[in-house]
């Protein structure tokens, strides 16, 4: 068959599935077949092989059923990286680059040295601690995750883009970190979903570990934690960055604010929505 049919009935397959068919199917076939999409409008007449065929029905057939493309393809695009992912922790998003964002225009403010430390707390992929990393390769950067597999997949990311500045550590929260301190930024994308909230039952976050997006106090549970314990872990005039859910902005502020830190602000995303949180620790 050829690409171009191929491709056609892909689209309307995904259609009722997907609010990126085209994009979907494109990215699958163009894995099957190891070219890049572009391919695609150059040679939509060459044709396709059984083989090949089969192989991109399975995976089409998986979408239908909801699984994330990132997870058929066994990859993800974030900020300047290439990652492998895995169904053992969250496939990394365009939104979280606002929390690297942020996180570099506080380190620009600041005296960058050598011994300049950030810490990622629930690392996942290592996406947020490798992105600055890769910004800031005179840094050190220590991530840590409570799943063993989400460790290794971080190093493996990191030999993947070849940043030797990243570390990666399994360690619930700060638990294992008493030696490590203390880091000048502290950033976290931790669960913040309410476990009774109704997009846990929808679209790809289905197939996504839920102990990576869920927390109880009406998502904020682990924030909360965060924020109680960081200090104990920032050097002086540290700062510590959360993202967090569209309408947690100013519960988030509020916490930093009861529990000391200055200078709290909030950073909307590419969707206007207020997605990251920071303050600064200046208590002695």
């Amino acid at each position: 068959m050829r690409i171009e049919l191929l491709l056609k009935g892909a689209y309307e397959r995904l259609n009722f599935v997907s609010e990126t068919a085209q994009l979907d199917a494109q990215l699958l076939l163009a894995h099957v077949l190891d070219v890049s999409t572009s391919y695609f409008y150059t040679w939509p007449e060459k044709q396709v092989s059984d083989d090949n065929i089969r192989v991109f029905d399975d995976l089409l057939s998986r979408r239908e059923q909801g699984e994330p493309v990132a997870y058929l393809l066994g990859h993800q695009a974030f900020w300047s990286l290439e990652l492998e992912v895995s169904p053992c922790t969250l496939i990394p998003r365009a939104d979280t680059e606002r929390l690297v964002e942020v996180a570099l225009q506080v380190l620009e403010q600041t005296d960058q040295t050598p011994t300049t430390r950030i810490l990622d707390l629930g690392t996942g992929t290592g996406a947020v601690a490798l992105s600055l990393a890769a910004e800031l390769p005179h840094s050190t950067v220590i991530g840590v995750d409570l799943i063993d597999g989400a460790v290794e997949l971080a190093g493996r990311n990191a030999t993947r883009n070849r940043i030797r500045n990243a570390t990666f550590l399994q360690s619930s929260w700060f638990d294992a970190l008493q030696e490590q301190a203390p880091f000048e930024v502290i950033v976290s994308n931790p669960p913040y979903i309410d476990p009774d909230d109704k997009h846990l039952s929808q679209g790809d976050v289905r197939f996504e570990p839920k102990s990576a997006l869920i927390a109880d106090n009406h998502g904020l549970a682990d924030i909360e934690h965060i924020v109680a314990t960081a200090p104990d872990f920032l050097a002086p005039q540290g700062y510590l960055i959360f993202e967090h859910g569209y309408d947690q902005a100013a519960a988030v502020r509020e916490y930093l604010t009861t529990r000391g830190f200055t200078k709290v602000a909030s950073f909307q995303d590419l969707g206007g929505n207020d997605r990251v949180t920071m303050g600064q620790w200046t208590q002695v």
